[in-house]
């Protein structure tokens, strides 16, 4: 199992400020032991909360000291600066001085807890640091219980957990992705407005670079093997017990011989490794001579374009994009990777996004038909009933989509799941990779050959599709919708998936409805959907994405998540008590982080 550090720089901390009343002779003295008990307790809540993508716990950093004035605060961002502290937490239980004792990082996402006390006014404090960072324009999250507590109370209540779990749920999402890379491989693919990739989006939203390779350097170390030979013996070895060859579909005169079968399947497992090192870099390469490809591009998540220009002469991506995208490898249970099909760097982000707030893998899919009750009836016989009796949608793409949606990894229930790499066993992984056959590709889509997995998920998963969309004169929105993988009777499924590629990877998905707008119906969900690619992940994470999205300054255009669930920073409150409009409204006026 690996827990590695992929990326340069260290992972992101969150710093916690315990934030007090400055005047001395008896006010401070009193508080100084509630206030830092405070921090303590957040910290321990964190520790054993929360994890990085790696499997990394993650750390804390409490202030040396509680903060009643500048010189403590500026002492505080000081210490947080060298600590790499890339989310702030402030908490308090009494009056302090706003202006003065407030975190001033503007690029840092931020929140108070001020403790519902009536000993103290913590809640006064809140209202008015709250203010303070409104008037300078630096957008905070405030964090109130709803129920007075004991001063002496040290426990933190669940509806103050919840919101304290789901800001650094999201600022940790903010921080790690800051400094990172989207690797284009390739270009635009098929005229898909997703793989345009927009660099002020990247710059200025997500505070992330972009890099940029031909697909040729694939082609190129191939052919000067620029690669781990070694691993690679290994990979193939691998390949060969694990990676189960499917069903020819092709017309006999378009099927490749054995032999050219045979060479795809060791190209393709060579375009897993480069499309990593590519990535990630590979110190190996160093070692064999390679010095500039062993660093890489420090890329958090990539895309391969593929069609047209590679995958009408060489094998698809599919096989490469399938395998990072899941939990394992040859190498063993490790963090999933992020790579979106056809270079959809929307698409890309919006799995990124998943990753980093599950910890789980990211599944890449098109939105590709809306399957109502009165047609899957017509033409299969079956009335859809139980999560299908609405209607479902199906998610299919070409075979790229991570092994782990098979849904063959179990709760303690038996329920079908995804999990982070850490809580994987050896044999729920073998069970992926059992679930799933790599049929050769359909030569009406990839001339070059290649192998696309061909699985189905199963059903009663709680999923959540994500979409981030471009809009000329608005800029990045961003589309959530949970709910379920959805099981068919089996004979249902194979009709209506042989009216398809049935090749490709299957998901029947049934967003959760509320009666209303864009999710009145399955057909509306379909038919708001604003691009043809959607990404999920594993969980209703919708609250988890509208935090981070408020954080990055995204509105979103369409989600199904409870009102009593939303947590954004409170000068959303400011632009109007219509809470969808007032965050477009607030996105526009406070601009992109990095900008």
């Amino acid at each position: 199992m690996k827990d590695e550090m992929r990326y340069l720089g260290d992972l992101p901390k969150i710093g916690i400020r315990p934030v007090i009343d400055g005047r001395r002779r008896g006010v401070r003295e009193s508080l100084e032991d509630q206030t830092m008990n405070m921090a303590k307790a957040v910290a321990k809540l964190y520790s054993e909360n929360l994890k990085h993508a790696n499997g990394h716990p993650v750390e804390c950093v409490i202030a040396d000291t509680t903060i009643g004035g500048v010189a403590e605060a500026a002492a505080c961002a000081a210490k947080f600066k060298k600590e790499n502290v890339g989310v702030s937490l402030s908490v308090t239980p009494c009056w302090c001085y706003g202006s003065e004792t407030m975190d001033m990082d503007p690029h840092t996402p931020k929140a108070i807890w001020g403790f519902n006390g009536t000993e103290r006014p913590g809640a006064v404090y809140l209202a008015a640091v709250l203010a303070a960072h409104s008037q300078k324009g630096i957008p905070a999250f405030g964090i109130y219980g709803r129920d007075v507590q004991d001063a002496g109370d040290g426990v933190i209540p669940c509806d103050v957990k919840e919101k304290l779990l789901r800001f650094a749920r999201a600022g940790l999402a903010m921080a790690t992705m800051k400094d990172k890379s989207y690797l284009s491989m390739g270009s635009v693919a098929m005229g898909i407005g997703g793989s345009i990739v927009d660099d002020h989006f990247f710059q200025e939203y997500l505070g992330m670079r972009n890099e940029y390779i031909d697909m040729s350097e694939f082609v190129r170390r191939i052919d000067e093997e620029i690669y781990d030979k070694e691993e690679f013996d290994r990979a193939l070895a691998w390949v060969k017990r694990n990676c189960k060859e499917g069903t020819d579909y092709n017309p006999a005169e378009l099927q490749l011989s054995r032999e050219r079968k045979d060479k795809n399947w060791e190209f393709v497992t060579k375009m897993v490794m480069i499309g990593r090192d590519l990535m990630i870099g590979n110190p190996k390469l160093a070692e064999l001579g390679f010095a500039e490809e062993a660093n890489g591009h420090n890329a958090i998540a990539g895309g391969f374009q593929g069609q047209r220009q590679w995958t009408d002469h060489f094998p698809n991506g599919d096989f490469m994009e399938a395998t990072l995208n899941s939990s394992f490898d040859w190498n063993g249970i490790r963090e999933a990777f992020v790579v979106a099909t056809e270079n959809d760097s929307l698409n890309g982000v919006a799995m990124l996004f998943g990753h980093l707030l599950t910890n789980t893998p990211s599944v890449f899919a098109d939105v590709r038909t809306y399957w109502s009750p009165d047609a899957v009836e017509r033409v299969t016989g079956w009335k859809p009933e139980g999560d299908a009796k609405d209607g479902f949608i199906h998610l299919i793409n070409s075979g790229a989509a991570s092994l782990d949606a098979c849904g063959k990894m179990k709760d303690e229930n038996g329920i079908p799941m995804m999990k982070p790499y850490w809580e994987i066993s050896e044999d729920e992984a073998q069970k992926c990779l059992d679930a799933t056959v790599w049929s050769p590709a359909s030569s009406e889509y990839f001339r070059g050959g290649g192998y696309s997995s061909t699985f189905l998920s199963e059903g009663k998963m709680p999923v959540t599709m994500l979409r981030v969309n471009l809009i000329r004169g608005l800029g990045p929105v961003i589309q959530i919708a949970e709910g379920w993988t959805v099981e068919l009777p089996e004979k249902v499924h194979d009709i209506l998936n042989k009216r398809t590629d049935k090749t490709w990877p299957t998901t029947w998905f049934a967003p959760r409805l509320t009666g209303e707008g864009a999710f009145k119906d399955v057909y509306s969900v379909m038919n708001n959907w604003g691009a043809n690619h959607g990404a999920f992940n594993y969980g209703h994470i919708g609250a988890d994405v509208i935090t981070l999205a408020s954080m990055l300054r995204i509105p979103v255009c369409m989600h199904n998540v409870c009102e009593d669930k939303i947590f954004r920073p409170a000068s959303w409150n400011a632009f109007g008590m219509d809470k969808e409009g007032a965050d477009y409204r607030a996105c526009q006026n406070f601009g992109p982080v990095y900008k």
